[in-house]
C-alpha cells in the first residue's frame, strides 16, 4: 500500500514513516498542507490525517477532498479524544480515527482492516489457480508457494487492491516506487512479465493503452 503521511510533529512523522516502511508499505510523508496538496494528484490507497497543522484543519481539508469526490481511505490521528471529536471527525469523512499516542502496531493493524474493506473482504484471496494473501505477503500458483522480489509483490498487490479496474502504468509505478528515480522505462513490463512466469499468463491482463487488470475474483 502506498500511503499519504500527513503529520507535523517531526519526531512522530519520522518515527511512523520509519516503521511503515519497515512494515512494507511505501509512505510519502508531510508536515504541512501544502506540501500535501502538492502530492494529492498521487494515486495513494490510504491518507494518514493529523488534524492541528501548522497552516491550517486536516479535518478541513479531508472534508474538501470528499466534496471533491475523493474516496481514499483516510484515517485521522489526533489527540483529539472527546465523543464529539469522534462524531465530526467520522462525519466529516474519516474511515477510522485513532487518538494519539499510540502504539504503531496499532495503526498497522488499522490499515489492514482498510486493507480488507478495500479488497472487499478477506485478505486471502483466489484468482483461479492463484491465492493471494495480502497480510502474509505471500502467492499460490496451483497450491505451490512463489517467491516474489519486492517490486513484483508491490504490482501485485497493488493490482490486487483494485481488482476489476484498470491501473494505468504511470499509477501503478507511482504506488509501488513513489518518487524513485531510478526506475527503468520498462522496468515494470519486466516485472509484470515474471509475475505472469511465476502466476500465469491469465492472471495479469494487458488492456492496451490503458495499463494493466487483475480481474474481479
Amino acid at each position: 500500500m502506498r500511503l499519504l503521511l500527513l503529520e507535523d510533529d517531526i519526531t512522530l512523522g519520522e518515527g511512523l514513516r520509519d516503521y511503515l516502511r519497515s512494515d512494507g508499505y511505501l509512505v510519502d510523508w508531510c508536515s504541512n498542507l501544502a506540501q500535501a496538496r502538492a502530492l494529492i494528484s498521487e494515486p495513494y490507497d490510504a491518507w494518514l490525517l493529523d488534524w492541528n497543522l501548522p497552516d491550517g484543519s486536516g479535518i478541513d481539508w479531508l472534508r474538501s477532498l470528499r466534496a471533491k469526490g475523493l474516496r481514499v481511505p483516510a484515517l485521522l490521528l489526533t489527540a483529539r479524544d472527546r465523543l464529539s471529536d469522534r462524531i465530526e471527525g467520522l462525519d466529516s469523512g474519516a474511515d477510522d480515527f485513532l487518538v494519539k499516542p499510540f502504539a504503531p502496531e496499532e495503526l498497522s493493524a488499522r490499515l489492514r482492516a482498510i486493507s480488507r474493506r478495500v479488497a472487499g473482504s478477506a485478505l486471502r484471496k483466489a484468482f483461479g489457480p492463484v491465492e493471494i494473501d495480502l497480510n502474509a505477503k505471500a502467492a499460490w500458483f496451483e497450491g505451490q508457494g512463489v517467491e516474489l522480489t519486492a517490486r513484483e509483490w508491490g504490482i501485485l498487490e497493488a493490482l490486487v487492491l483494485r481488482a476489476g479496474r484498470i491501473v494505468s502504468k504511470a499509477d501503478l509505478e507511482a504506488l509501488v516506487l513513489g518518487f524513485d528515480s531510478e526506475l527503468a522505462s520498462n522496468s515494470t513490463e519486466v516485472h509484470v512479465f515474471k509475475l505472469r512466469s511465476k502466476l500465469g499468463k491469465a492472471l495479469i491482463e494487458t488492456v492496451r493503452g490503458l495499463g494493466y487488470r487483475i480481474p474481479a475474483a
